[in-house]
């Protein structure tokens, strides 16, 4: 099912939709760049946020080239592998996305806590196993959420009423059993989103703890500074990704459901490298710099 049933709106998500994916892969593009050409910009954080990027690229990839095939062939179907093979990349890449965020707050949470350490901690070796533990922990839970779809029943002339075949919304065709369905649902949301958010509460309660410990006020400012672009990343990112894939179990509205999908698969991924480097002195930086070199 698309964003919307009426004709005449079609055009105008054609036109809108490639758009932002555009701006998205375009945006992202640029800070892995800009990252990977300043040397300045060679730290944990900046590694990070370069994964993040690609992360993102991927991320839309999997929704939005799809959807305006879908548009301009005036077509809505999908095949039964297409549709397991979206699903499973969507959850990679979007747990990816979390996995990141997560580990960006343990970074934040080493640099303020113990900043004495923090170049002994957070060396290179140890960055790149934290971004293939991620990697290998979202694989890992794609094929679990795809095995449990499988186990019950295999789809033919079905409806999702998304634009994509989003997780939830399969889980809601494979068990019919309100309890069975809820129970695992709520399993997933757990593997795949408590467990990060409850990391990165975490590592912000020791940051806050140790920021108040900080006698001067512009001491305070420029050490929760560093994680401001993180922290709304984080709120808009899980705000409505928790929303669609729990509140699914509650709510049966598809319209509202498409409408929240949007805002974390496309809105927020093209938002990222804007809150990055709009909010970050070393970004915009590096930015003038390639300009400067460009020119």
């Amino acid at each position: 099912m698309g964003l919307s049933e009426d004709p005449e709106l079609e055009p105008f998500l054609f036109g809108l939709f490639p758009t932002m994916y555009l701006f998205t892969v375009l945006g992202n593009l640029l800070i892995i760049l800009v990252v990977s050409s300043d040397s300045h910009l060679h730290t944990p954080m900046y590694f990070f946020l370069s994964n993040l990027s690609f992360a993102d690229i991927c991320f839309i990839s999997t929704t939005v080239p799809k959807m305006m095939v879908c548009i301009k062939n005036q077509s809505r179907v999908i095949s039964y592998v297409g549709c397991m093979t979206q699903m499973s990349l969507f959850f990679v890449f979007g747990n990816m996305d979390d996995k990141l965020l997560t580990v960006m707050a343990y970074d934040r949470f080493v640099a303020i806590c113990h900043p004495l350490h923090y170049s002994v901690i957070m060396n290179h070796c140890f960055c790149v196993f934290l971004v293939f533990v991620s990697l290998l922990f979202c694989l890992c839970e794609s094929q679990l959420h795809n095995l449990i779809a499988l186990y019950f029943t295999h789809f033919k002339d079905v409806e999702i009423s998304n634009f994509f075949c989003e997780p939830s919304q399969v889980l809601n065709l494979a068990c019919s059993e309100s309890f069975t369905k809820n129970l695992i649902m709520y399993l997933v949301g757990a593997i795949s989103g408590f467990l990060p958010l409850s990391g990165i509460f975490f590592s912000y309660y020791k940051i806050l703890s140790s920021i108040l410990r900080i006698p001067s006020s512009g001491g305070k400012y420029k050490a929760f500074s560093t994680c401001g672009s993180h922290l709304l990343v984080v709120c808009l990112f899980y705000g409505t990704a928790i929303g669609v894939y729990l509140g699914s179990v509650v709510s049966t509205s598809p319209k509202n459901s498409a409408v929240a999908s949007v805002m974390y698969t496309v809105v927020i991924p093209m938002l990222n490298p804007f809150i990055y480097s709009l909010s970050n002195g070393d970004i915009k930086n590096a930015l003038f710099k390639l300009q400067s070199r460009a020119i």
